[in-house]
């Protein structure tokens, strides 16, 4: 199998975590890394030992030999580094959300199409494990056809003061919009959503989106920043999936870790991304090695979408809308 040469752009804790699982596979190797602080790329040389280390992205995609591309920025900052490395010939990945705007998701969709180049959205959960498993129950009919989907994420009210810069749709129920247009394997009807602002952020901490399909499924995502730091809980998800044969279920905050001691109740996550033995475990690194698997062996990438997360765009859009509204918002499907 070729090598495949990354580059990352962007190195804050999630940018980090790129890097720690890319060097984690074997026929992978992490070429260049930008990020506006010296003090990041400085950890990551010395850390990882990558020989090059930019202030600007232009000059990180000047590599000839790079292959792929981690956008790891905040995500309005997604666009313009995703077109250049489009037309500087490297595939890209940009992690979640692709964007909060629907013309630069479609910008970007063309612009790969044009450079015929792979581009891919950072939507791990596919590679997680339990969600993977409920997506072949439902191709296998295991538990046949979908009728209804309930998807809860919950995170932490500090973790608010950091992720409030972005409507909670694009922050937390982005994930679950991507496994429910992956579970139906069908495009959105309609959208209503609900919305709750308790601080006064202009975000709101608590999220409730009804959505119809164009297959009849209905869909209720729920979101919110609400779990109290006491909890000492880092995710507090659940699903349920009514099939017309069978169901499927599970909850995190029930069935995961939890490590009692007198300091009280903790419940790390180790399926996202963990270090055991000194190597990186979790979905983010099963995505990553699936992603340069395909591009060392020039196969299409099939189990991930952008045309599923430019999709994904165009529902968080109506949810914002019909928050900003309160009402039913009807969408057309004519993706560009």
């Amino acid at each position: 199998m070729k090598q495949v040469n990354v580059g990352i752009i962007g190195l804050g804790s999630w940018g980090m975590s790129h890097l720690d699982a890319y060097s984690s596979l074997p026929y992978v190797n992490v070429v260049a890394v930008c990020d506006s602080r010296v003090e990041r790329l400085n950890l990551a040389a010395a850390q990882y030992q990558i020989p090059n280390s930019y202030l600007n992205y232009e000059q990180l995609l000047s590599h000839d030999e790079i292959d792929l591309i981690s956008i790891v920025t905040y995500e309005k900052q997604h666009l313009e580094p995703a077109r250049l490395a489009l037309c500087s010939g490297k595939h890209v990945l940009v992690e979640k959300p692709i964007t909060t705007r629907l013309d630069e998701a479609y910008f970007m969709q063309q612009v790969a199409l044009e450079n015929n180049r792979l581009l891919l959205p950072g939507h791990l959960l596919r590679f997680d494990p339990r969600y993977a498993e409920i997506y072949r129950a439902i191709q296998t009919r295991q538990i046949g056809k979908p009728i209804s989907l309930y998807l809860k994420r919950s995170r932490s009210k500090a973790l608010f003061q950091t992720y409030q810069r972005t409507h909670t749709v694009y922050e937390l129920t982005i994930h679950d919009l991507d496994l429910a247009i992956w579970y139906t394997n069908s495009r959105v009807r309609t959208v209503k959503a609900y919305s709750k602002q308790i601080s006064g952020a202009n975000s709101p901490e608590v999220l409730w989106v009804c959505l119809e399909f164009e297959s009849g499924v209905i869909a209720f995502l729920h979101s919110n920043w609400m779990t109290p730091e006491e909890a000492r809980i880092a995710v507090a998800d659940s699903v349920e999936i009514v099939g017309e044969r069978g169901m499927a279920h599970f909850d995190t905050s029930s069935c995961g870790l939890q490590i009692w001691n007198e300091t009280g109740r903790n419940s790390p996550d180790t399926n996202i991304h963990f270090q055991m033995l000194g190597q990186s475990i979790g979905s983010l690194r099963e995505q990553l090695m699936y992603i340069c698997r395909c591009i060392a062996t020039d196969q299409e990438p099939d189990y991930i979408s952008f045309k599923d997360a430019v999709h994904g765009i165009e529902v968080a859009d109506a949810v914002v809308k019909s928050c900003e509204t309160g009402q039913v918002i009807h969408l057309e499907h004519d993706l560009k």
